[in-house]
């Protein structure tokens, strides 16, 4: 992100980690060290600091070298409201908070057109993208949550085993009963504080399940390390957020997150380690050039995975989209963002309970559709295509 973005100023609470083994192809797309981030201050409920998962997440976070770190007497949060929206997004992006899932966390809900099931490991994201889904999605600051209850949310998984609409069932029933892990987190940017990642990798992978089950994430970040040994079964399915790169690339709009060509480092190294592996096109932005943009990126992804054995990619193409009140939120965390989010130009799509997004015209999502179906195809013939929207 560029010095002069809003977001910029809250960099420095990323902290870059000691580099990856030089050598290879991996180490030449990562052009530098993983990132991880530091919250300023860690909040832990009375409940959390109770189970055993939220101690180990205490001693992460110490490890780390967070200073301020309070277990709280009730598991209520304090007020997380700064004196304006920016200074609210500042104080809550800066915080982590432990806490024990809320009982509609472990009923577990459809989420296509990604997966049969939703799960949620935490809610809240360190990064700073401009283009956020989760603003207007979640209530209250911005902080990110973690779940100290980790066994007892992924207990809910077998009883929905065998059900499901979108890989139960359908065209993508080769996939086994799905559960998404980053619909409200990026799960792998808080890895390094909470461990909850690779033990619901390590618990999907060695779990005995009624039928075949399969675990989806989707992350900005690239410190893929902690992963690479964990006995995954092939049952996760690691797919990297990428974009196009440049000064006029969607990348610019991705704040606190590791570079594509850093990520794309990550995929490899995870494919290598035999993990399935897959891309988030996201969100597609047809500015002017996006086709030289995208194809180039599509281009660096054929480098990244090529001679990688047994290779299981996949891709998923998600246009730029927004609501009226994740605008709202937006302009309000970012007031000098350059990202287009004017309604004018757009076109309405309301979902079947009157929900309103104002996504690209009809002739652009043509266009777009398109161009990744020919271009997928003739510069990543090993991607299977999952969906476009």
């Amino acid at each position: 992100m560029a010095p002069t973005e809003p977001a910029a100023a809250l960099a420095p609470h990323l902290t870059p980690q000691p580099p990856a083994a030089a050598g290879g192809p991996a180490a030449a797309l990562a052009a530098r060290a993983p990132k991880r981030w530091l919250p300023r201050r860690v909040l832990v409920t009375a409940s959390a600091a109770q189970t055993a998962h939220g101690q180990q997440v205490l001693e992460r976070v110490r490890a780390a070298g967070v200073e301020d770190v309070q277990v709280l007497r009730a598991d209520r949060l304090p007020a997380l409201r700064g004196a304006d929206e920016r200074a609210t997004y500042a104080l809550a992006k800066s915080t982590l908070a432990v806490v024990t899932s809320p009982p509609s966390a472990r009923r577990l809900v459809p989420i296509p057109p990604s997966a049969d099931w939703r799960l949620d490991l935490a809610t809240g994201c360190p990064a700073h993208c401009q283009y956020c889904y989760l603003a207007g999605s979640l209530a209250g600051p911005p902080v990110t949550r973690v779940y100290a209850d980790l066994p007892q949310v992924l207990s809910a998984m077998d009883a929905h085993v065998g059900r499901g609409a979108v890989t139960t069932g359908g065209a993508r029933h080769g996939e086994g009963t799905t559960f998404e892990a980053s619909c409200y987190t990026d799960p792998l940017g808080i890895e390094h504080l909470t461990g909850s990642l690779a033990a619901t990798i390590s618990h999907v992978g060695t779990h005995e399940w009624a039928g075949p089950v399969g675990l989806r994430f989707t992350t900005k970040f690239d410190d893929v390390a902690p992963l690479l040994d964990l006995p995954h079964g092939g049952r996760t399915r690691v797919r990297f957020s990428v974009n196009s790169a440049g000064p006029s690339g969607g990348e610019r709009f991705e704040g606190g997150t590791a570079r594509v060509r850093e990520r794309l480092g990550a995929l490899r190294r995870l494919a290598l380690a035999g993990y399935p592996v897959g891309l988030t096109i996201a969100p597609v932005i047809p500015a002017p050039g996006w086709q030289d943009a995208y194809g180039q990126l599509l281009d660096d992804v054929a480098a990244a995975t090529a001679g990688v054995p047994d290779l299981d990619l996949t891709a998923e193409v998600i246009t730029h989209r927004f609501s009226p009140k994740s605008r709202e939120v937006l302009l309000g965390w970012y007031p000098a963002t350059k990202l287009e989010m004017d309604p004018g130009q757009r076109a309405t799509k309301r979902g079947k309970y009157g929900s309103v997004k104002h996504v690209y015209v009809k002739e652009t999502m043509a266009d777009v559709r398109g161009w990744f179906d020919r271009e997928l195809a003739a510069r990543v013939p090993a991607a299977r295509l999952l969906y476009f929207t």
